[in-house]
């Protein structure tokens, strides 16, 4: 086995955005496909068949040909660094550069795999320890461990009438993201699920309703909040 803080040191850029894709793939499955894989990094999946060999030649992964790839204990902890670092970079964007939530994202896939640890202890220290990005997605600290995730759902899960709290915007797209924003669908903010349909659904959020593909609206992640006849 090699030790992570020699795997760290000779992972590339790509090596690292392998990891990082497939955690985040693995997020809701056992197992990251090659087709999968190959959408999220825009290459062909023969090439993703060989950079996981290489992967798993390094310790980083475990792949099973035909069924698909996931991480080993060096190779979490490998992508829950690069998580760190754009994570942090993203709130950091936002809150000293006044980036929009929806431009931070291309910046820090940049920046993300060049950043010294003393730069970013500075920046978590500046930022206050983040747990959260603008977007929610959760930030490893420092010793790699995330936050707790709490009673988090996805909003088109719910019934009819469900009133939460948004608490993360699962995507990284650009336009959805701008979209979220104009539509006042954004972390911290309420939300009302008031019609579901297997294509679309209505959602009531601060800046009004809006009827959204169900796709999209698998986006929103929720906590539960008060109906309105029960607060205070």
């Amino acid at each position: 086995m090699i030790p992570l803080v020699q795997t760290k040191k000779v992972l590339s850029e790509s090596q690292e955005d392998y990891l990082k894709q497939i955690y985040l793939l693995t997020e809701e499955a056992l197992l990251a496909g090659t087709q999968a894989l190959a959408d999220k990094l825009g290459v062909a999946p023969a090439s993703v068949t060989v950079m996981v060999q290489k992967l798993a030649e390094l310790d980083l992964v475990h792949y099973e040909q035909y069924k698909g790839v996931k991480l080993s204990e060096n190779g979490t902890r490998a992508a829950l660094e690069i998580l760190r670092h754009h994570r942090l970079l993203e709130s950091f964007l936002q809150k000293a550069l006044g980036y929009s939530w929806d431009e931070v994202h291309e910046e820090a896939e940049k920046l993300e795999h060049y950043i010294s640890e003393r730069f970013e202890s500075r920046m978590a220290d500046w930022l206050g320890h983040p747990s959260h990005d603008p977007h929610g997605d959760p930030i490893p600290d420092a010793a790699l461990v995330l936050p707790e995730a709490g009673q988090r759902v996805r909003l088109v899960d719910q019934e009819v009438g469900f009133q939460g709290s948004i608490v993360r915007v699962s995507t990284q797209d650009a336009d959805e993201l701008n979209l979220f924003r104009q539509l006042g669908l954004i972390p911290g903010n309420p939300v009302e699920l008031t019609q579901a349909g297997l294509e679309a659904v209505r959602v009531r959020g601060k800046n009004g309703i809006f009827l959204m593909p169900l796709d999209l609206g698998s986006k929103l992640q929720v906590v539960v909040s008060p109906r309105l006849g029960e607060r205070e």
